[in-house]
């Protein structure tokens, strides 16, 4: 089943779609979620939809190219949370669920930029992913914690 949640800014066309995972992994019995930190934002793993490319590819592939995690599992289904239109190119974000065994990340470097996308990794339990995220992924947030949990 596929399910989207928007913010209350839905009703705006949204002009760049992107898409990422909430990569989740067991560690000591408990759940965390892999956040990244560029500059001072916080997000999960996510970036432009490319011409011709499904939101789930783009999903994988970004997530990929930005941590070099693959072999990811959807044991949840493709659902899905989307947040946006936001920001000034109106983005709409969409984010799956999705599990991974890998602890160690890596953070490589980006063509286009010369250096990594991001300035920091971590596996964030919820209470510290609900401190760093900023409020509009809160309810992305939430949602991975409800299906992890439920």
């Amino acid at each position: 089943m596929i399910t989207a949640m928007a913010d209350d800014r839905s009703s705006e066309q949204p002009g760049v779609m992107s898409a990422g995972v909430v990569v989740a992994r067991r560690e000591g019995g408990a759940w965390r979620l892999l956040v990244l930190r560029s500059y001072r934002n916080w997000d999960f793993p996510k970036g432009q939809v490319e011409p011709g490319e499904t939101p789930l590819a783009a999903a994988l592939r970004e997530t990929e190219e930005e941590t070099t995690l693959t072999g990811l599992d959807f044991r949840w289904g493709e659902a899905y949370r989307e947040v946006g239109p936001y920001g000034s190119r109106r983005k709409l974000a969409r984010y799956y669920l999705a599990e991974t065994n890998a602890a160690r990340v890596h953070l490589p470097i980006s063509p286009e930029l010369g250096r990594p996308e991001h300035d920091e990794w971590r596996w964030a339990d919820f209470a510290e992913a609900a401190r760093l995220l900023p409020e509009r992924l809160q309810p992305v947030l939430a949602w991975a914690r409800a299906t992890l949990e439920g």
